[in-house]
């Protein structure tokens, strides 16, 4: 194989499943060891990997940058954030995932009296300072791009954990379900949906109609999505026939 074919597939590897290891990279690729670690120093050294120890992570534009996404919908997915706040009641236990519109959220919970878990550094930076508020940050490899920590160490400390709420965003939403940006991400949201007894999905109207690179899970395994007024109510109507209740701004 052609250095530049190997490496190509090394990049394609790691981008569908966000985190790869380095034993698993020299098994697939069927060259040794030393040849992966130097195919890695390259891709980190053109920034579409970040190497990491024992492994490689995508870094490249399947993930758009957190700021980038803050300014995209941003009404709409304050008006979400606002709706979802109000459900959430004084001591309960709540997971928030990483996101713009999550981060919204958050903004909505800072005099409330709770238990917040994240793995959302500007989440946690938001309420750290706010005593009423029982933080807990998960830890993990942290995307630069995101600002949230993923990966086995946060899957293994979510496993720990039962909360009665999850609230979470998605990249996209089809009739097959949700999508997020990558697989790494994907499996710790999954994890983060076992770790509470209600899953609430906000989007806003940008989301439908889209997937992206990972599956994350049928409509069904939702309790709750909240949505804006511009969603189309052929969207409403098709997560509510999947018995998944729907709240929407009126």
């Amino acid at each position: 194989m052609l250095v530049d074919e190997r490496r190509q597939k090394i990049l394609n590897i790691t981008e569908n499943r966000g985190y790869v290891s380095l034993q698993e990279l020299v098994t697939e690729i069927d060259a040794s060891e030393s040849t992966i670690r130097r195919d890695l120093e390259q891709l980190d050294g053109s920034g579409q990997i970040r190497r990491t120890r024992g492994g490689a992570s995508y870094i490249g534009e399947s993930l758009m940058g957190f700021e980038d996404r803050s300014t995209q919908n941003m009404e709409a997915k304050r008006r979400i954030a606002k709706m979802t706040a109000d459900l959430i009641e004084p001591g309960e236990g709540v997971i928030l995932d990483g996101g713009t519109t999550t981060l919204e959220v958050a903004r909505h919970l800072v005099n409330k009296s709770l238990m917040v878990v994240t793995n959302s550094l500007p989440i946690a930076n938001l309420l750290a300072s706010h005593s009423n508020i029982e933080l807990i940050l998960i830890g993990g490899y942290v995307y630069p791009k995101t600002g949230v920590s993923l990966g086995p160490v946060a899957v293994d400390a979510l496993r720990s954990i039962n909360v009665r709420r999850l609230v979470m965003s998605v990249g996209g939403i089809t009739e097959k379900g949700l999508f997020n940006s990558n697989t790494l991400l994907v499996e710790t949201e999954k994890q983060m949906m076992n770790s509470a007894d209600e899953i609430i999905v906000v989007a806003d109207h940008g989301k439908f109609g889209h997937s992206a690179l990972a599956h994350l899970c049928p409509l069904d395994r939702m309790d709750l999505m909240i949505v804006d007024r511009d969603v189309p109510e052929s969207w409403k109507s098709l997560v509510r026939e999947q018995g998944v209740a729907v709240l929407e701004e009126e």
